[in-house]
């Protein structure tokens, strides 16, 4: 029920075109009804003894003529009920799907790591669709049907009580056989949800590192992974299908039985002079033009379950509540000097401690480089400087602001980063670079492209800047893309910059080309770098080692070489292996 609430707040925006709609559903559901009852007039001028010569082919022509615009005003009804619920439908769906992904945006990088990419994307688009289509083909519809059986029934009463009495008797069992599938749909339907996430993501997985299956051979694999969740999928599916499949032939055999019965039941009523033959005909038509909403309310439920299952999906993402937010008072960022400050600040995933005490004070323009084994916690602390994540303990301040206390946009405008994996999009060269600040000009962009070694390749495309890359960079180099990423950044103007292993994937040449274009972006910035290749980082002002969450060497290269330490170790290993790489 709770669910039920919060979908009708998403209504509610809207709802005097859901009133309007509804108003358009009662008056159809009433014309519906007053066809009956016309039809039993038509029937009664038939049976009758009036001849031609008295009046009876007026009376006639004026009770069809009366049929026909029933069936026009239903018409124009139907017509705006089934326009107006679909604008609120998808007009709701709209908005939900906004929030969900706005909710998204602002939940922190703790949610993406434990989440699958396909079981998101699943609840954005098909879970909300589930939803759209039973707000639509459910709701909306079920209203319109109990409207018109309820008033059906009213007139079936009017009637004749004792039928109407004898065919409530079998209801109980059709309710109840309702109730019963229902519950197993919903369980099933949800279930269902969960095998398209799951392959939703496998499919995702494996199309982003198709590359990796490929140079691996993996395709076999990988092809018996997706069938293995795909039949499981399958299986949920046809047991759901199943289910809804057994609803309605079961509600139709109830209701079969139930009309067979009146019918002995009102002959019986005929035979004995209780009632007329028109009456029985107008009562038998009413129980058939009943029949369809009767069963299109059975399937209208399992329409329902079934969302009901996708709406626990997609609000308990909306309820997630791993999200970076800034206070109400928080204050603008404007121009800053770059100072960054560490104090005491430790952190931990869900409990396993990753950084401990960690004091460090960078001075505005210092470049900072951050060593250590894999899983030191080198990426991390970086990630706490833009608020990817808040520390458990203690404090990061930004010239002597705290960073919780900084509006959120304000922070992450004053700071560039360039990752490992460079994140380009689809579309132009051009727009990727913009990406950094929407508002520059073309000649900012060149600018910026200059600065990060860019221009020149940029220049030798046919298209230059307005050349189209594929998703994630496709159709440029490794180094063509970190040069666009520098680029972005160097748009951006951030006073502190991040480098996270920028090099480390890149050959001899594109490394020296990325390395000019990182110097010419670092000057006057203070500066995080995290490499992984350490002879990149010997002309840093200051190299912080870290070693299971811990900082335990700081110094520059050379003090940190004569201190014979942990550094002076990795140095010396790194050293011997580039050695020997480049004797074979």
């Amino acid at each position: 029920m709770d669910n039920i609430r919060r979908i009708y707040q998403y209504i509610k925006p809207y709802r005097r075109r859901f009133l309007l709609a509804t108003i358009c559903m009662i008056l159809h559901a009433f014309l519906t009804v007053f066809f009956v009852r016309v039809f039993q007039e038509l029937l009664e001028t038939i049976i009758s003894d009036i001849s031609v010569e008295e009046g009876g082919l007026v009376t006639l022509s004026i009770i069809a003529a009366g049929l026909i615009l029933i069936y026009f005003f239903k018409g124009i009804i139907y017509y705006g009920q089934k326009y107006l619920s679909k604008y609120v439908s998808h007009k709701v769906m709209r908005d939900l799907r906004n929030d969900l992904y706005t909710h998204l945006q602002n939940l922190s990088l703790s949610f993406y790591n434990a989440s699958k990419t396909g079981e998101i994307i699943s609840r954005v688009t098909n879970d909300v669709k589930v939803l759209e289509d039973a707000l639509v083909k459910g709701t909306v519809s079920l209203i319109y049907e109990t409207l018109t059986v309820f008033g059906g029934f009213i007139y079936l009463f009017y009637l004749n009580y004792r039928l109407t009495i004898f065919l409530l008797i079998i209801f109980p069992l059709i309710i109840l056989i309702v109730v019963i599938l229902n519950r197993k749909i919903r369980n099933k339907s949800r279930e269902v949800q969960m095998k398209i996430a799951d392959v939703s993501d496998i499919l995702q997985e494996t199309l982003a590192a198709i590359r990796g299956v490929k140079s691996f051979g993996r395709e076999e694999h990988e092809q018996e992974r997706f069938s293995e969740e795909n039949q499981a999928n399958f299986e949920a599916t046809v047991k759901n299908s199943q289910y809804k499949a057994a609803l309605s032939p079961l509600v139709e055999f109830s209701s079969a039985l139930g009309f067979t019965l009146v019918l002995w039941f009102g002959g019986l009523e005929v035979m004995r002079g209780t009632m007329r033959p028109a009456e029985l005909i107008a009562f038998f038509t009413m129980l058939i033009t009943l029949s369809s909403p009767l069963r299109s309310v059975a399937k209208i439920n399992a329409t329902i379950q079934t969302a009901l299952a996708a709406a626990d999906r997609v609000f308990e993402t909306l309820d997630r509540s791993q999200i970076i937010e800034s206070p109400a008072e928080a204050v603008e960022l404007e121009e800053i000097r770059g100072r960054v400050t560490f104090d005491n600040v430790s952190f931990a995933y869900d409990e396993e401690s990753v950084l401990s005490e960690i004091n460090l004070d960078v001075r505005p323009g210092e470049a900072v480089a951050l060593v250590g084994p894999s899983g030191a916690g080198k990426s991390t602390l970086v990630d706490l400087i833009p608020r990817f994540y808040d520390p458990t303990e203690g404090r990061i301040m930004i010239d002597s602001q705290d960073v919780r206390n900084i509006k959120l946009n304000s922070l992450r405008r004053q700071i560039g980063i360039v990752p490992q994996e460079t994140i380009l999009f689809s579309g132009t060269i051009q727009d990727n670079i913009a990406y950094g600040n929407l508002e520059a000009g073309e000649g900012d962009i060149r600018a910026a492209a200059r600065v990060s070694n860019s221009h020149e390749f940029i220049q030798e495309f046919p298209e230059g800047y307005q050349t189209k890359i594929g998703e994630r960079g496709v159709g440029l180099s490794g180094g063509q893309q970190q040069r666009i990423a520098i680029a972005r950044a160097v748009l951006k103007d951030p006073a502190i910059l991040i480098f996270d292993e920028a090099t480390s994937s890149l050959d001899a040449r594109s490394e020296k080309l990325v390395q000019e274009a990182l110097k010419n972006l670092m000057e006057a910035r203070t500066t995080f770098i995290i490499a992984h290749r350490l002879s990149t980082v010997i002309n840093a002002d200051r190299i912080i080692v870290l070693q299971q969450g811990r900082i335990v060497e700081t110094g520059n290269h050379e003090a940190l070489i004569n201190q014979e330490g942990i550094y002076s170790r990795l140095f010396r290993r790194q050293l011997t292996e580039d050695i020997l790489e480049s004797g074979t």
